[in-house]
């Protein structure tokens, strides 16, 4: 693992690990279910992975979909590969929606539907709703 994925809490935040990936989830949330997609490699650029983690990526993509989409019923989804403050080849994966959800006592608002995702409205969670969640979301992975 490398400092980024260590950043996000890892591993209190793994909810998913495939060979050259692993799923987070965001600390921050700025909707329900907001995950961070991190490259196992110390990459610090996209295109410095190995031809096998971007391989893998297409099936890393359509075990998020299909669970986001179970878990949360999102409308859109983004990913966000911001690596401005943290270096190493991650996605910020945010649901869309328009309106609420909420899980295990956390509510979270989709701010800036249907526009940008507004990054700076997000809840910050406490060790025990990083729990509740990181368990919630675990089995739409298995």
């Amino acid at each position: 693992m490398n400092a980024t994925i260590d950043k996000f809490g890892f591993p209190a935040t793994l909810i998913a690990e495939f060979t050259h990936w692993v799923v987070l989830l965001r600390p921050a949330q700025p909707t329900l279910g907001s995950l961070v997609l991190a490259a196992k490699s110390d990459a610090t650029a996209f295109g410095d992975l190995p031809s096998e983690a971007h391989a893998e990526l297409a099936t890393v993509t359509k075990a998020i979909e299909r669970a986001l989409a179970q878990a949360v019923g999102y409308a859109k989804i983004n990913y966000l590969m911001l690596m401005m403050v943290d270096p190493h080849v991650h996605f910020h994966v945010l649901p869309r929606y328009e309106g609420s959800r909420e899980q295990a006592g956390v509510a979270a608002s989709d701010a800036g539907w249907p526009g940008q995702p507004d990054l700076g409205n997000a809840v910050k969670l406490t060790p025990g709703q990083i729990a509740a969640l990181t368990d919630w979301l675990k089995p739409y992975f298995a």
